[in-house]
């Protein structure tokens, strides 16, 4: 095999697919990055089994061939190497040799026939996104995961596709995270999607308008195809819960808030309550003003913030972590909140559209 490449676009191909590479992996072969080159085109492959990353770059092909590259040293030498074009050659057993200007390395690899096959996932039915709106979908859903492995259901997010509509829904039992939208599609599936493999994807996903994503699922793994690269996962296994039941139809309290002005106030009231043991900060609706306490050893915090409610008076206690996550990646000016009683879920709304839900479960105030 022998090629020549623009050191930026090989250095840039290998940034991509190192996402899908462990480093605490036991077989030497998946920390490495396969290499083929054919029919004018260099492919860079990445995989940890879970997850697994191709991308494809401009190269000039002298020699077709493939092999396996460690991906943290071959990653270190290109980003090392001066902005000029690099040239890649493997003679015999593997050596490899990597030559660029004024710098020769000498590298080992490894046989590509021992690099195992992505799966493969059959394009009979394409659902079509853009990438800017699937990556504002992640970034509203994927933080509200569960990092608890005792549900491995939950480590995911459920992407349901329905003709005309893609919904997103995370949990973790403490909270839950709802993002709707429209996209092109006649087809119906679902899946659930693990959070490592989201968070890659929206590393990789462009936020320019008219860039598009298609994606494909099957029963056990879903294909992104973005650009020149493509990323295959496996999906997690089981019955998701039936989250519609979850979400309260009703209300008894309902008030409108500046979202900024809020998120400001429960922070400050947090940098006391995350000297306790559940982040507690304590709400207390009235007419006009929320107000937010919280008391540590250390001292107490009073904040409070214009609002207007329609319905009860309430006191009501939260984990202000999840109130912040929640706040944060809200884009809209003003929300909603929506209280039952103050041991019932609070839902937060924009309040300029309904494509966004998000629940999060009191904490029980001991008076």
């Amino acid at each position: 095999m022998k090629f020549i490449c623009s050191q930026k676009v090989l250095a840039s191909g290998i940034g991509t697919v190192q996402k899908a590479i462990s480093s605490k992996s036991n077989l030497p072969i998946l920390k490495g990055i396969l290499l083929e080159a054919y029919n004018d085109k260099l492919k860079l492959v990445g995989t940890d089994l879970e997850i697994g990353i191709e991308n494809y770059i401009e190269a000039e092909i002298i020699e077709e061939g493939s092999l396996v590259l460690s991906a943290r040293i071959l990653g270190d030498i290109v980003r090392k190497l001066p902005d000029d074009n690099i040239e890649i050659e493997v003679k015999d057993n593997n050596k490899t040799i990597i030559r660029c200007k004024n710098s020769e390395f000498t590298l080992l690899g490894q046989n590509p026939e021992d690099f195992p096959d992505l799966p493969e996932v059959e394009e009979d039915y394409e659902y079509t996104i853009s990438q800017d709106l699937l990556k504002n979908m992640i970034r509203q859903t994927v933080f509200a995961t569960a990092i608890d492995e005792t549900r491995p259901i939950l480590m995911g997010v459920l992407m349901k596709l329905e003709p005309e509509t893609i919904n997103m829904v995370a949990l973790d039992g403490y909270r839950l995270a709802l993002r709707e939208a429209s996209i092109k599609s006649d087809f119906e599936g679902k899946a659930v999607i693990p959070a490592k493999t989201l968070n890659e994807i929206n590393r990789l996903l462009s936020e320019e308008e008219g860039q598009e994503v298609r994606i494909y699922i099957t029963d056990k793994h879903i294909l992104f195809n973005m650009n020149n690269t493509k990323v295959v996962s496996r999906l997690l296994e089981g019955e998701f819960i039936n989250y519609k039941q979850i979400i309260p139809t009703d209300y008894k309290s309902r008030l409108n808030v500046n979202t900024k002005e809020l998120l400001n106030s429960i922070e400050r009231a947090s940098l006391l309550a995350k000297e306790g043991k559940n982040n507690l900060v304590k709400f207390s609706v009235r007419d006009e003003e929320l107000t937010i306490t919280s008391n540590a050893e250390i001292g107490n915090v009073l904040e409070s913030v214009n609002i207007d409610l329609e319905g009860n008076d309430l006191d009501i206690g939260f984990n202000s972590k999840y109130f912040i996550d929640a706040l944060k990646i809200i884009d809209s000016e003003q929300i909603q909140l929506e209280f039952t009683t103050n041991v019932s879920p609070c839902i937060i709304k924009p309040t300029d559209n309904e494509n966004y839900t998000y629940l999060i479960l009191p904490v029980r105030i001991v008076e």
